[in-house]
């Protein structure tokens, strides 16, 4: 039977809660989200999260929705979590929000877990406050690549971004047209220190991406980069679904 995507469509997926361990000590609530049995993810989104201290947590939309849907058609694992002292209905971590400092170590635990797992082609996709989190510290080796929703620029630095361009590897910025803190034509400003970023301006979009068209948007923008074959996603689905969630 097939069924139009929708917002609140449930795809399959090889789901289970995971639990991240910190350098400094801390246990941070995740989960990941591989295809469905019998097929192997070509590619892995680590997510970051929103501000937490402004709602921001590891089911934020855009992210839920990644992980509701992409495995099953794209063939991606998702990786989620929440930072030191956030929590969700799937629990709270340990710690406390941290201002951009602690989290470094959540950073580099979501990195450690995804190659712990032999997950491939991995890269970090950063939402708001999560792009400043990639920014800082996600230079990792393992790491293929960056993509930015929403960068605000705030706790990140210009010597964060010359890192990113010394290493050559692919960052993408989705900057929504009416963002609330960096709008595209100040982004490509900023981001021209990094010559082989993308400064992607999307037409209508806010800073927190509502609306199901420009979920679509970003998540075939990550597609496109993470694995093109699945490009451009389908707005229908044809097999077996989970569930409507409520």
């Amino acid at each position: 039977m097939s069924i139009d995507i929708r917002a609140t469509t449930i795809l399959p997926a090889e789901r289970r809660p995971v639990t991240l361990s910190t350098a400094d000590g801390l246990e941070l609530v995740g989960e990941l989200a591989l295809p469905p049995a019998g097929r192997t993810p070509v590619g892995t989104l680590v997510t970051l999260h929103p501000l937490p201290t402004h709602g921001g947590f590891m089911d934020s939309h855009v992210y839920r929705k990644a992980a509701w849907r992409l495995p099953a058609l794209a063939d991606l694992a998702v990786l989620r979590f929440n930072t030191r002292g956030t929590a969700s209905p799937a629990g709270q971590s340990q710690g406390e929000f941290d201002h951009a400092v602690g989290e470094r170590f959540d950073v580099q635990a979501a990195i450690e877990f995804a190659e712990f797992e032999d997950l491939p082609n991995r890269w970090l996709v950063g939402w708001s406050f999560g792009t400043d989190l990639a920014l800082m510290y996600g230079d990792d080796p393992s790491v293929d690549g960056l993509i930015l929703l929403s960068p605000p620029l705030r706790y990140s630095r210009p010597e964060d971004l010359d890192r990113w361009a010394a290493t050559g590897k692919p960052v993408v910025a989705l900057v929504p047209e009416f963002d609330d803190y960096l709008r595209p034509a100040k982004a490509k400003e900023r981001f021209a220190r990094i010559s082989q970023a993308e400064v992607i301006g999307v037409d209508g979009a806010k800073h927190l991406w509502v609306g199901e068209k420009y979920v679509q948007r970003a998540l075939n923008e990550i597609v496109q980069r993470v694995n093109p074959a699945a490009y451009p996603l389908p707005t229908t689905w044809d097999g077996e679904f989970e569930t409507f969630a409520e």
